[in-house]
């Protein structure tokens, strides 16, 4: 199948095909004319990539992860799941990371709320004063 088919049974965009042959996650054969052309076993290799990269990975780790795929074996297995844990890790951390912005920001619009009320009574009372003189 040409590189358009893929894409379309694949439910991603040509670009991205592209994108994962120059980094070499896919590889196609070329016609004599210069076309891309694949089996049907990377539209599974393909969806696969997707759900690689919808878990947080960049196409580096993906990459590192693939021969698990092509070249199965204990070995490839365990150092697959050795990535995957460090990978998990990364953004475990990356998320307490979010979190701690997350509160800091939060408790910023605390004070920033308990100063604007602050400032608003502050208002008033001189607008009593004013209004009292």
């Amino acid at each position: 199948m040409r590189i358009g088919e893929l894409a379309s049974r694949a439910g991603v965009s040509v670009r991205s095909l592209r994108y994962y042959e120059e980094q070499g996650l896919l590889t196609s054969t070329r016609s004599a004319s210069g076309q891309r052309h694949y089996t049907d076993h990377e539209v599974e290799r393909v969806v696969f990539i997707q759900r690689l990269f919808a878990a947080g990975l960049s196409s580096r780790t993906i990459a590192e992860l693939l021969p698990c795929v092509d070249s199965p074996s204990e070995e490839n297995s365990d150092a697959a799941l050795e990535r995957m844990a460090q990978e998990h890790d990364r953004l475990s951390e990356r998320i307490a990371d979010l979190v701690r912005t997350r509160d800091a920001l939060a408790g910023l619009m605390a004070m920033a709320q308990a100063h604007r009320v602050t400032m608003a009574q502050a208002h008033r009372e001189r607008l009593r004063s004013a209004v009292g003189d």
